[in-house]
């Protein structure tokens, strides 16, 4: 009888294998296929390739625009603002693509755009609802890179869109502490008196009409 009860036991657990061997045989090829079209759509946006890209993103359902490449953790949308490309920025922006995915350095395609000097894709991106105070793993934000760079065009444009000049990075220095650096008299920091001023003056001036 003892013997019967081992023979039976035993039988389930190969049963019991086999079975999972064979559910993991059918899942492998959705996985495979998964990372498979993500890899080749983020081929075709490295390849420029308008058709192959549009054909995935029609697909029913389809929410692949947001694919993380698997090393770098980079989205299309890193790709596309690190060639400094404004046609595909608006392409992926107005299919759905999102603009605060940050790579596995924890960098948003805002702060690429700002590293790059691309003046007219930080634009877009900030249009496209990007945050404009992302900070990376270092704590840098958009703006603090753009001081760093001496970029008044891009001073200038974060300043205008709400960026804060007093938001530390991971060493307590702020934008305005790195602009104080560069000089008294510099370029630089005479931006930021000037949104100081454009902001009190905003503040001050008389509400008119109706409430």
């Amino acid at each position: 009888m003892g013997r019967i009860l081992m023979r039976r036991t035993g039988l389930m657990r190969r049963i019991g294998i086999i079975a999972a061997l064979m559910g993991a045989l059918v899942s492998m090829p959705i996985a495979a296929q998964v990372f498979s079209d993500g890899f080749e759509f983020l081929k075709a946006v490295k390849d420029r390739d308008g058709d192959k890209v549009t054909d995935a993103l029609n697909e029913p359902g389809s929410t692949i625009v947001n694919t993380r490449d698997i090393t770098s953790g980079e989205t299309a949308l890193h790709i596309v603002t690190q060639r400094r490309d404004l046609v595909w920025i608006s392409f992926l922006t107005s299919r759905g693509a999102n603009p605060n995915i940050r790579d596995k350095r924890g960098v948003a395609p805002l702060q690429l755009a700002v590293q790059v000097g691309f003046v007219e894709g930080a634009e877009a991106l900030i249009k496209a609802n990007a945050e404009v105070d992302v900070t990376d793993s270092s704590g840098e934000t958009p703006l603090i890179a753009a001081v760093h760079r001496r970029d008044i065009a891009l001073i200038r444009l974060l300043l205008a869109n709400g960026a804060s000049p007093d938001r530390s990075d991971n060493s307590g220095r702020t934008a305005r502490d790195y602009a104080k650096l560069i000089g008294a008299r510099s370029a630089v920091l005479a931006e930021f008196e000037r949104a100081d001023s454009e902001r009190t003056n905003k503040a001050s001036s008389p509400d008119y009409g109706p409430k």
